[in-house]
């Protein structure tokens, strides 16, 4: 089944002090299955609520968020969990490892109190073998490097097999060297698994590397091209 994501007229408003402040401003925009989008533009324009409202950790203040023509925003708090459980995994900036817990189960933090057919901790070793960290399963997330964690934290967000990843500022906390292993494994998983990547930067080059970009300003999709070279 196709896992078109649909964003029509959305809009997010904060008031305070009796002012109207709008994050975004009746956003149209479709997520194709299999996209690598990267979403641009300055500080304050709107990428991360976007983000947060695709992924439903927000809700917009109207309009309508469809996925494969269901309307998400017409769920109930418990249906969003399992929507989320069923097709989104989210990395974020700051990791947000638990930092008493060991690297796998970290990984396994999503499925707990859920049920599921496989075993959770096979799916957890095979998740960090699978981003290089199979000797750090027993590793507290203070014990690991940066990159480590940021890769524990890609393998968290895939142990339930989503169909979307949804990545705020990947990159934005590593090393030039150590952001590249990062966005090469995310272009890993777009090609090899077809999972779906949609992810905020700042870095007008790594935008480009996705194979469509989106540019937003003043809570506004400004521009969204297909990316001739994606690489």
């Amino acid at each position: 089944m196709n896992q078109t994501i649909e964003c029509r007229k959305l809009t997010k408003a904060f008031k305070g002090d009796g002012v109207e402040t709008f994050a975004l401003k009746n956003i149209d925009v479709t997520l194709e299955e299999g996209d690598f989008i990267s979403i641009i533009g300055p500080s304050g324009s709107g990428k991360s609520t976007l983000l947060s409202i695709i992924g439903t950790l927000d809700e917009p203040t109207s309009g309508e968020l469809l996925h494969e023509q269901q309307p998400v925003h017409k769920l109930n708090s418990r249906q969003l969990a399992d929507f989320r459980f069923e097709n989104i995994g989210f990395i974020f900036q700051q990791f947000h490892l638990i930092p008493t817990l060991t690297a796998a189960e970290n990984i396994m933090a999503p499925l707990f109190g859920r049920k599921v057919s496989y075993d959770k901790k096979q799916r957890a070793l095979d998740l960090l073998q699978m981003v290089g960290l199979q000797d750090k399963a027993n590793s507290l997330p203070s014990q690991l490097s940066g990159g480590q964690q940021q890769r524990v934290a890609i393998a968290r967000a895939l142990v339930h097999e989503p169909k979307w990843l949804l990545a705020d500022e990947p990159t934005g906390n590593l090393d030039s060297e150590t952001g590249e292993v990062i966005f090469q494994l995310l272009q890993t998983l777009n090609k090899e698994k077809g999972c779906g990547v949609l992810f905020v930067t700042h870095d007008p080059a790594l935008a480009e590397r996705a194979n469509r970009k989106i540019e937003m300003r003043d809570g506004e999709i400004v521009s969204d091209t297909q990316v001739s070279q994606y690489a």
